[in-house]
């Protein structure tokens, strides 16, 4: 994942001092948390010695995970990183730690089920978009092609070819991410 690489050495770079912050939570830690004050926990991107392991959702789903999910998932322990795209404003999700890890399986698994339901290919969120729709970006699990989705419908439409490419012409913001 080296264009996620390079969009974390452009976010830290628009930083004081290259740290990102969120605020504190004591009963919510992370491995990629460097410090903390009574309202906030100063963090960085931490890449993850051992990647995440995708083994127990490719078994409950009986398919293989296509691999550009997996590096991305599998890349840091890290808070949600924000930036802006021709088509708009994107979150990247990402993985504050294992309890969050095992959270997004769950919703991968329920974002699969329903995919199932609608006889859809089964896609994988990675990203939110603007806060105040309910739009989100996926990757094709069979192309690896990055698509614009909408619950409980066909994707809309195909934003760029790869995971990437994409990334690669994401412009890096520091903001604090929305609840969606």
């Amino acid at each position: 994942m080296q264009a996620l690489a390079k969009f974390v050495e452009r976010t830290l770079a628009l930083t004081d001092h290259g740290e990102l912050s969120t605020p504190f939570d004591p009963e919510w830690r992370s491995p990629c948390e460097l410090h903390q004050d009574t309202e906030f926990t100063y963090w960085r991107p931490l890449p993850q010695e051992s990647p995440v392991n995708f083994a127990g959702l490719e078994n409950a789903l009986e398919c293989e995970i296509h691999p550009d999910i997996k590096a991305y998932y599998g890349s840091y322990w890290s808070g949600t990183l924000e930036a802006d795209s021709e088509e708009g404003q994107v979150s990247l999700i990402q993985i504050w730690n294992t309890e969050d890890f095992e959270r997004l399986i769950a919703n991968l698994i329920g974002h699969a089920l329903a995919k199932q339901r609608l006889r859809q290919p089964l896609t994988i969120f990675f990203a939110n978009t603007d806060p105040d729709s309910e739009l989100f970006l996926s990757i094709d699990n069979a192309s690896g092609a990055i698509l614009l989705e909408e619950p409980g419908r066909a994707p809309l439409r195909q934003v760029d070819s790869d995971i990437n490419s994409f990334i690669s012409r994401l412009t890096p913001q520091i903001r604090q991410p929305e609840l969606y």
